[in-house]
């Protein structure tokens, strides 16, 4: 068997390093008449003493008597039919013997034990698991592993739990192999770091008699996007505008940002929502709260559709720099959507509680609902499912 990769499957059933007879009722060894020096591979047995050989034998012998003295009776017990995608590790007084089967067995009684294993190719998946990517995204991702046995001898004598031991080396492998890449090539590349999954299993399985046929990689979700990620501006001019009116004049970016304008370089903003009227000897206004500004900045978005594509009611508690808390809410779930300050005129679906900042963050589309909820920046009470369609909102804004 060739797969994609270039790994050529194990032959099956090569059992040349055992050298014991697998026909005969005493099942004799060579060892036994003429015993080589040293072991003869793993999991081979050691060669016997004579007397442990003329035990072996006698306690053998009486067996294959008593059972031909019972027989027809003994035969009920003794027969076993293997079929041909099994094989039979028999243990007669404890040493192994060779894999019998397919067909018709005889097994001595009280002496022999046995084993089946199949041969047949198995599935298992690797549960979804969170993982960190290099760029410190983090996803989550599962894989799909399938197996087959092609030395039934060192499957039953190097590992008790075939199955969990294969599924943790599976499972290690695959958080090694990716806490190496970033989130793209994850996603990009994923045959190929299947196949080098598959090379790297087959490394460790191939000593217990097992080999991984194929490894499928699954990416479940992206949990929280890459930090060091460059993140270009995606708001309209409007919202732009008015972030860099409350905000100093100037939008940090992720990757750095560019630097504030000096004092050679000024910046002069114009309101474009709302005209300033002059105040006759009453003094300045008060400045606009930016949480309010970056929320009514959400006006020109809304819809019909994007009423029937969200059909929630959002209320938000943000938490401003000096402490207290301000509400605002975003109706959609009549017309075209309402947005404003204070309670929402109806019970609101979800009530969702964060700081102005990552407010600023979520509108600038530098912070996403899902990885702001993962990271605790972002406190939902309702149902989550709901305050996740907030996601349709931000990608309105570009």
């Amino acid at each position: 068997m060739l797969s994609r990769s270039g790994y050529r499957a194990l032959p099956l059933g090569d059992f040349d390093r055992f050298q014991q007879s697998s026909f005969g009722f005493l099942g004799s060894q060579k060892g036994c008449l003429s015993p080589e020096p040293g072991g003869v591979g793993p999991g081979a047995d050691a060669p016997q003493s004579w007397p442990s050989c003329f035990c072996h034998g006698l306690i053998s012998f009486l067996g294959f008597l008593l059972l031909l003295m019972t027989f027809p009776i003994s035969g009920w017990f003794a027969l076993k039919i293997v079929p041909t995608y099994e094989r039979m590790i028999v243990f007669r007084l404890g040493r192994i013997r060779t894999p019998q089967g397919p067909g018709m067995v005889l097994l001595l009684p009280f002496i022999d034990s046995f084993q089946r294993v199949d041969l047949r190719t198995r599935a298992f998946s690797v549960p979804p698991c969170k993982l960190a990517s290099k760029d410190g995204a983090v996803l989550s991702v599962g894989a799909d592993v399938q197996f087959r046995i092609w030395d039934p001898v060192l499957s039953v004598m190097t590992v008790k739990d075939l199955n969990t031991a294969t599924r943790m080396t599976a499972q290690n492998a695959m958080t090694k192999a990716l806490l190496k890449r970033p989130l793209r090539e994850i996603q990009m590349e994923k045959l190929k770091i299947s196949d080098q999954l598959l090379l790297e299993i087959n490394d460790v399985t191939r000593a217990w008699g097992l080999e991984v046929d194929r490894v499928e990689l699954a990416v479940e979700a992206v949990l929280q996007p890459p930090q060091d990620s460059p993140a270009g501006p995606s708001l309209d001019s409007t919202l732009q505008q008015l972030a860099l009116h409350f905000l100093g004049g100037s939008v940090p970016s992720v990757a750095g940002g560019a630097p504030r304008p000096g004092p050679a370089d000024t910046l002069e903003m114009v309101s474009e929502v709302e005209p300033s009227a002059p105040h006759g000897g009453a003094g300045p206004s008060p400045k606009q709260p930016v949480a309010e500004g970056l929320l009514m900045a959400l006006k020109p978005i809304l819809s019909e559709a994007l009423v029937s594509q969200v059909g929630a009611c959002y209320q938000f508690n943000v938490i401003l720099p000096s402490g207290p808390q301000s509400i605002y809410f975003l109706d959609l779930t009549a017309g075209q959507g309402r947005v404003g300050r204070g309670m929402p005129d109806v019970i609101p679906d979800v009530v969702v509680e964060l700081s102005e900042e990552d407010l600023r963050s979520l509108l600038c589309r530098e912070l996403r609902p899902l990885g702001a909820y993962m990271s605790g920046r972002l406190k939902v009470k309702g149902d989550l499912a709901v305050a996740m369609k907030l996601e349709a909102v931000l990608k309105a804004l570009k």
